[in-house]
C-alpha cells in the first residue's frame, strides 16, 4: 500500500457511517473560527488584488465569496482562502506545524456549494480533511517546517480531501487526488520574512489546488500513488525522514479535530506564549509598561526565525515581529486588529520596550517544539523588582482552550465591522446549527 492509500478504509468509513458527535461538534468550532478569520481578512490588500485579477470568474457559478459574490467553486476557493489566512487568526494544529482551516473549510465550501451538499456533509468533509492533512503534516515533520510553509504545502491535502469527499469520490479517487495534490504543494517560508502579500495568496492556491485535485479524481484524473514515498517523492524532495508508515494507525480513534488551537491573539502564532507570559507576569508584579526597565524572553527557534522582524515598520512585518508583539500587549495590553495600525506600529512606549528587550532561543523549550509552545519572561522594573515567568502553552491550545462561547465571542467581534452585530449573530446560529441544514449558503 502507498502512502496515498492509507486513508482509504477511514475515509469509506466516514461514507458509510456517523461520526462521533464529539467530532462532528470541532467541525462546528473550527467552521466558526474559520468565519471569525475570513471576514477581517476580505479587506487585505492582497485579497482584494486577487479579487481584481480574478474578475472574470466573478458574478457566476454556485459557490460565494465572504465579502457576498457570486463566484465559481475555483475562484472562491482561492479567494476565501487566502482571506481566511490573511489577518493571522486561523485556527492550527501543533504537531503538525499547520494552519488547517483556512485552505481546508475554503474548498470545503466552495465544493459544498458547487454540488448543493447538506451542511452535514460539509461538517464530515471538513472532519476528513482536518484528519488526513494533519497526519501527513505530522509525517513531514520538523525537517519539512524548516523551509516550508506548512499551511500550503500541507493544507493542499486538507483542501483535497475535503473535497474528494464533498464531490462524492471513492476511496480509489480519494488516493489519487492526494497524487496530484502532492504535485501542487508549494510555499516557502523565506516569502514573509520581509514584507510581503504572497503568504495568503499560498493559502488560497492551496484551497484552489486541492479543489482542483478533488474534482479531477472525481472525474477519472489518476496520479502517481507513490508520490509521497516514492524515491523522487514529496517526502524525500521536501522533508529528512518523513515517517510514513504509522502515518494512518490512529485514524477514527484519536480526532485531531478535537484537538486545535483557535488564536487568541492576532499575529503569529509563534509570538503567543511570550504573550500570555509577559502579560502574566505584568499582573504579578502589579505594574504598567512604563515601569519595565528591561525583559527576556527565551522560547524555541521557530518563533525567533519567523517571527523575525526587529524593526517592523508595515503591517506584515509587525505581524512576524515578536518583539514588536509582546511589547505592545505590556503597552495596551492585549493583540487584537488595533495593534498593527501605523499609529500603533511607530507608538512610542511600544518601540521603547522593544529597545530593551532581549530574546533567545531555549535549548529545552525548543526541544519540545512543536508539541508544546511554551516561553519564559523575565522582567525587571525600574525600581529593582526582578520576577520570571514559564509560560507553558498559549491560551487557546488544547490545554487551555477557547469556550465556544469564546469562539462566538471572537466571531462576533471580528465579523460585525463587515457585516453589523445582527447579521453576525445570525450567522453564529447557522454556523452552530449547520448540521441540520439542506444547503450550505452563509450569504447575508
Amino acid at each position: 500500500m502507498y502512502a496515498t492509500e492509507a486513508f482509504g478504509e477511514f475515509y469509506s468509513t466516514v461514507q458509510s457511517a456517523p461520526l462521533p458527535p464529539e467530532a462532528m461538534h470541532h467541525a462546528k468550532r473550527a467552521l466558526v473560527d474559520w468565519h471569525a478569520a475570513v471576514y477581517p481578512g476580505i479587506s487585505h490588500e492582497a485579497v482584494r488584488i486577487l479579487e481584481s485579477v480574478l474578475e472574470d470568474e466573478l458574478g457566476k457559478g454556485s459557490a460565494n465569496l465572504a465579502s457576498g459574490k457570486s463566484a465559481t467553486a475555483r475562484a472562491a476557493a482561492l479567494i476565501n482562502g487566502a482571506a481566511a489566512h490573511a489577518a493571522e487568526i486561523d485556527d492550527s494544529f501543533k504537531d503538525a506545524m499547520y494552519h488547517p482551516g483556512a485552505p481546508t473549510i475554503a474548498a470545503a465550501i466552495a465544493a459544498a456549494q458547487d454540488v448543493g451538499a447538506t451542511g452535514d456533509t460539509l461538517l464530515k468533509g471538513i472532519v476528513v480533511g482536518y484528519e488526513i492533512s494533519t497526519r501527513i503534516g505530522v509525517a513531514l515533520g520538523r525537517g519539512h517546517y524548516k523551509y516550508w510553509h506548512n499551511t500550503a504545502t500541507v493544507g493542499v491535502f486538507g483542501a483535497a480531501s475535503a473535497a474528494a469527499f464533498i464531490y462524492g469520490a471513492t476511496p480509489a479517487q480519494l488516493a489519487h487526488a492526494l497524487a496530484t495534490a502532492a504535485t501542487f504543494s508549494a510555499g516557502l517560508q523565506q516569502a514573509f520574512r520581509m514584507d510581503s502579500m504572497s503568504k495568503p495568496l499560498h493559502v488560497g492556491r492551496a484551497a484552489e489546488g486541492g479543489l482542483l485535485a478533488a474534482k479531477a479524481a472525481a472525474a477519472g484524473a489518476i496520479g502517481s500513488l507513490d508520490v509521497l514515498d516514492g524515491d523522487a517523492g514529496l517526502g524525500k524532495a521536501m522533508s529528512d525522514g518523513a515517517n510514513w508508515g504509522s502515518m494512518a494507525a490512529t485514524l477514527g480513534s484519536d480526532f485531531h479535530i478535537c484537538r486545535l488551537t483557535f488564536k487568541n491573539h492576532i499575529g503569529c502564532g509563534h509570538t503567543f506564549a511570550a504573550i500570555d507570559g509577559a502579560l502574566t507576569l505584568k499582573a504579578v508584579l502589579g505594574i504598567d509598561s512604563s515601569k519595565i526597565k528591561r525583559i527576556h524572553v527565551a522560547t524555541y527557534r521557530p518563533a525567533l526565525d519567523i517571527a523575525c522582524n526587529l524593526n517592523p515598520k508595515t503591517e506584515n512585518e509587525a505581524k512576524f515581529s515578536l518583539k514588536y508583539i509582546v511589547a505592545t500587549a505590556l503597552a495596551f495590553g492585549s493583540v487584537r486588529l488595533a495593534a498593527y495600525t501605523p499609529e500603533r506600529i511607530a507608538d512610542a512606549e511600544t518601540r521603547r520596550l522593544m529597545d530593551c528587550m532581549t530574546i533567545e532561543v531555549d535549548p529545552e523549550i525548543d526541544a519540545a517544539f512543536p508539541g508544546k509552545r511554551a516561553a519564559n519572561i523575565r522582567i525587571e522594573t525600574l525600581d529593582g523588582q526582578l520576577a520570571e515567568h514559564f509560560q507553558p502553552n498559549r491560551k487557546g491550545d488544547p490545554e487551555d482552550p477557547l469556550t465556544d462561547a469564546d469562539l462566538d465571542a471572537k466571531l462576533l467581534e471580528l465579523a460585525s465591522p463587515v457585516l453589523g452585530r445582527s447579521v453576525a449573530e445570525k450567522l453564529a446560529s447557522t454556523l452552530w446549527s449547520i448540521d441540520r441544514s439542506t444547503t450550505v449558503d452563509f450569504a447575508q
